[in-house]
């Protein structure tokens, strides 16, 4: 028999509306949308004076498995997504080995069936060797190509012109980028050791790492993508700089180039580093209070289209070390609704804007098949808020393996009380039932 819940009176946050409703699961899918729904087969989960909104879909995380899973791994970090309402994601490439064959890509996809609670799919990464081997992938089974055009952990930078332009020559993929200019990076960080020394503070991060560095990178990609009519995506924009990239004036369905904010650019900005040092290290480099205010702007005004987290743990001793030494990258999967759910309470954005760039959009761009809506005939993956139920973040309360987060201390405004994942009830207010796992994520070509 087909497991029913019947979630009753809650706020529904979708498509650009809120109004209270039920909602009626049977097995892995919304069947049902209306008032005073009876059904006596049904498990009722009561969710009057909350808000239902679809889960999150984080376009960027890195959980860090296989070869790294000292910092991370797919268990882990994927409950830790659910608890905070990110009901699916997308990972990148640099893992060791890296996910750039066919055959590793799959192995990370038979890993996460095996223990991932969210749904889940993973980026193949592009090189200046393998070409030939990315136009092979099925990407009505993978979410897109990514591509590095500056360096981070990992080392898989892209930099020899011609393969570039073969990859947004041929490739019938959605390209992901990460846009930083190497040789300026390097010749930057030169000039400020020879200047200061080695032994220099992290708030150096975003005068080596620049707004320049971002904008030829990422100015080059967005020339290519429109040369050769490519599907570009271009991630965890950090400059205000870079805004003119990227339009409004088109809908989204139709745009062929898309951005991406991550919530560490949206919440930080470099006064932050005197306090938080190697913690906010992240590349591309959390900027400019005015760079912070300009991103956020583009996400209200639809220059960019997704907020995401760019989720990627190191341990505490990595990330300890000197300057030079600490990786870039820091975890942050389990707060990032809680982070934009804490701007509209400042009222700085909406609650259907929220839902846009981290539910619709997100599905809209990758051409998910039945997921980010809360539609009739979809996957039941969804997320019970309560804004008025605060919640602070403590070492005790962190799902992450590396068992730190830059938001240790603060307290948000609201909870996530439960998750839905495929219409499971994966999470419900600290508890997790782990009897059934994600699913891997389809894409309509």
């Amino acid at each position: 028999m087909t497991q029913k819940t019947l979630i009753k009176n809650a706020t529904i946050v979708n498509e650009n509306e809120i109004f209270v409703s039920d909602i009626l699961i049977e097995g892995q899918f919304i069947s049902k949308i209306e008032k005073d729904i009876t059904d006596s087969d049904a498990k009722i989960v009561d969710a009057q004076g909350l808000i239902l909104m679809p889960g999150a879909i984080d376009d960027q995380v890195h959980f860090r498995e296989p070869g790294l899973t000292h910092k991370g791994e797919i268990y882990t970090e994927a409950k830790a997504a659910v608890a905070g309402g990110v009901t699916t994601y997308m990972e990148m490439p640099n893992t060791v080995p890296q996910a750039v064959t066919i055959l590793e890509l799959e192995k990370k996809y038979a890993r996460a069936k095996e223990c991932s609670l969210a749904n889940y799919s993973f980026f193949m990464g592009g090189t200046n060797l393998n070409l030939e081997e990315t136009l092979n992938v099925d990407y009505t089974k993978v979410c897109g190509l990514k591509i590095f055009m500056g360096s981070s952990t990992g080392d898989m930078l892209v930099d020899n012109e011609k393969t570039l332009e073969g990859f947004f020559e041929k490739s019938n993929a959605l390209i992901a980028t990460h846009c930083e200019y190497d040789p300026m990076i390097k010749e930057n960080q030169t000039r400020i050791i020879a200047e200061y020394g080695e032994d220099i503070p992290a708030y150096f991060h975003p005068i080596i790492r620049n707004e320049e560095a971002c904008y030829r990178s990422s100015s080059f990609a967005v020339e290519l993508a429109k040369k050769y009519n490519t599907r570009l995506h271009v991630l965890h924009i950090s400059s205000a700089k870079e805004l003119s990239l990227f339009s409004n004036k088109i809908p989204l369905k139709q745009k062929r180039i898309t951005a991406e904010a991550c919530i560490h650019h949206l919440w930080f900005n470099d006064e932050d580093y005197k306090a938080k040092g190697n913690f906010i290290k992240w590349n591309p480099s959390i900027k400019t209070e005015y760079d912070r205010a300009q991103i956020f702007e583009a996400v209200l005004d639809g220059r960019i289209d997704v907020i995401a987290t760019d989720h990627a743990p190191h341990t505490m001793e990595e990330k300890s070390q000197s300057y030079l030494k600490a990786p870039s990258g820091g975890p942050l999967v389990q707060h990032s609704i809680l982070a934009m759910l804490e701007f509209y309470k400042q009222k700085k954005i909406s609650l259907e804007m929220i839902v846009n760039k981290m539910s619709h959009n997100v599905a809209d761009i990758f051409n998910i098949d039945k997921r980010g809506y809360i539609r009739e005939g979809y996957f039941a993956d969804l997320v019970l808020v309560n804004l008025n139920k605060p919640n602070t973040v403590t070492k005790e309360s962190l799902l992450y393996k590396c068992g730190w987060s830059p938001f240790e201390g603060h307290t948000f405004a609201s909870s996530i009380e439960k998750t839905f994942v495929s219409g499971h009830l994966v999470y419900d207010n600290g508890t997790f039932d782990e009897t059934k796992k994600g699913e891997r994520l389809t894409f309509i070509k």
